[in-house]
C-alpha cells in the first residue's frame, strides 16, 4: 500500500511539473511573438498609404511623359548611348504604372502593424521607419547607383561632358519606387544619393563607390550604410 501511495505521489509531481513546463513554454512563446502597434495607428498608416498611392499615380504619369520628352531631346543631340539608357528607364516607369494600378490588400501587409525600429534624417528632418521601410531605402540607393552608373558610362561613350544633375534619371529619381512604406520625397533623396555616386563611377572608368560583377554594378556595403544613416530605436 505504501509503495502504491509513493508511486501515485510521484506521478502527481511529474504531472504538475509537466503542466508548469508547458505553461512556461507558452508564456515564453507569447513573449517572443511579433510586436504590433495599436489598431488606431495601423489604420492611420493605411490611410496615409492610400493617399500616397493616389498622389503617386498622378506624379508617375507626368514622369513617364517627361522621360519620353527626354528621349526625343537625346535623339536630337545624337547621344545614342544615353538615348538607349533613357528608353530603358522610361520602359521601367511604364511597368511601375501598371503595377500601381493592380489592387493590393494593404490591410494584411505586415508593414502597417510593425512598430518603428529605426530613426533616420532627410535634410534636417528626423523620421522613423521599420525593417520594411529600411529595405525600401536600401533599394532606393542601389537602384540609384545602378542607374547612375549606366548614365555616367553612356555620357562617356557619347563623349558628353560629365553632369549627373542633367541626367533624366537623377531629375526623376522614381525608378523602382512602388509607392510603399516611404514618402516619395525620401525615396527620391536616397535614389539621388546612389545615382550621383554611380554616375561618377560609370563616367570615370573606375569605381570608388561600388563594384561591377558580371556587368552588374553594385554599391559597396559600407558606402550604403553611411548614406542610409539608420539608427536602431527598437
Amino acid at each position: 500500500m505504501k509503495r502504491s501511495t509513493r508511486l501515485t505521489t510521484s506521478a502527481a509531481v511529474l504531472l504538475l511539473a509537466g503542466v508548469a513546463h508547458a505553461q512556461g513554454d507558452r508564456g515564453r512563446g507569447r513573449g517572443q511573438g511579433p510586436k504590433t502597434i495599436p489598431p488606431q495607428e495601423q489604420q492611420q498608416r493605411v490611410s496615409d498609404q492610400r493617399r500616397r498611392d493616389t498622389a503617386y499615380k498622378t506624379v508617375l504619369a507626368d514622369q513617364v511623359r517627361s522621360a519620353q520628352q527626354a528621349s526625343a531631346a537625346l535623339q536630337q543631340q545624337k547621344r545614342s548611348a544615353q538615348y538607349t539608357v533613357n528608353q530603358q528607364y522610361a520602359a521601367n516607369l511604364r511597368l511601375q504604372q501598371q503595377r500601381l494600378n493592380t489592387p493590393r490588400d494593404v490591410e494584411r501587409d505586415p508593414y502597417y502593424s510593425a512598430p518603428m525600429t529605426y530613426r533616420y534624417t532627410v535634410g534636417s528632418t528626423d523620421r522613423e521607419t521599420n525593417r520594411f521601410g529600411a529595405d525600401v531605402m536600401r533599394q532606393a540607393v542601389n537602384n540609384g547607383y545602378q542607374q547612375g552608373f549606366k548614365a555616367g558610362r553612356a555620357d562617356r561613350k557619347d563623349r558628353w561632358p560629365s553632369n549627373y544633375q542633367q541626367s533624366n534619371g537623377y531629375r526623376d529619381a522614381n525608378f523602382g519606387y512602388s509607392g510603399n512604406y516611404l514618402p516619395q520625397s525620401d525615396y527620391n533623396y536616397y535614389f539621388r544619393e546612389g545615382f550621383r555616386r554611380g554616375y561618377e563611377d560609370g563616367f570615370a572608368r573606375h569605381s570608388q563607390y561600388g563594384t561591377v560583377v558580371n556587368g552588374s554594378p553594385s554599391i559597396l556595403a559600407n558606402i550604403l550604410t553611411g548614406i542610409l544613416g539608420l539608427h536602431n530605436i527598437g
